[in-house]
């Protein structure tokens, strides 16, 4: 077997990307609605697409956050687990037909979720319902095999697995 100067024990999971319509009201949704922080944001002005960076941040983290500079910030994304990268191709959201295969329906069934950990989950569930039909539910907390699950659908469709456990 071939010897390789890496260790994947030290490997770690860092990010997920999922293409969005609107970055607008995905930012919103997942900010504003789900608390995750947009950690770093990057235009590609050739391609005509915006990468958006999102993720929990700590309390000490988030102090200094505003503080990085660009540089600085995107290395702090590249170097943390639990990262979730929006991708926007422009123009997207101006076409009311446009819609991404989210995986959760035909055609293009595949991608499953992304999961988040919340503290309480009874609150969050609460909390989650108090957005009203800003927030879609495929599953309610107590539905289907998994009772102790929930999940809801961001604006995109994509499913986001809610649990305490």
């Amino acid at each position: 077997m071939t010897e390789f100067k890496t260790d994947v024990k030290m490997y770690e999971f860092n990010h997920t990307m999922i293409r969005v319509k609107d970055p607008k009201v995905s930012l919103e949704f997942y900010q504003h609605i789900l608390g995750m922080r947009l950690i770093y944001s990057e235009d590609y002005e050739t391609n005509k697409f915006t990468h958006y960076f999102l993720a929990y941040v700590n309390a000490q983290d988030l102090a200094t956050l505003d503080t990085k500079s660009k540089d600085e910030r995107r290395a702090y994304t590249f170097k943390r687990p639990g990262v979730l990268e929006l991708t926007h191709n422009w123009g997207t959201e101006n076409d009311a037909d446009f819609s991404y295969a989210n995986g959760n329906k035909e055609p293009g069934r595949g991608f499953g979720h992304i999961a988040i950990h919340v503290d309480n989950m009874g609150e969050a569930c609460k909390r989650l319902e108090s957005f009203g039909d800003k927030v879609q539910w495929p599953k309610r907390l107590g539905q289907g095999n998994m009772k102790d699950v929930a999940i809801i659908a961001d604006p995109d469709g994509y499913w986001i697995g809610v649990s305490d456990n």
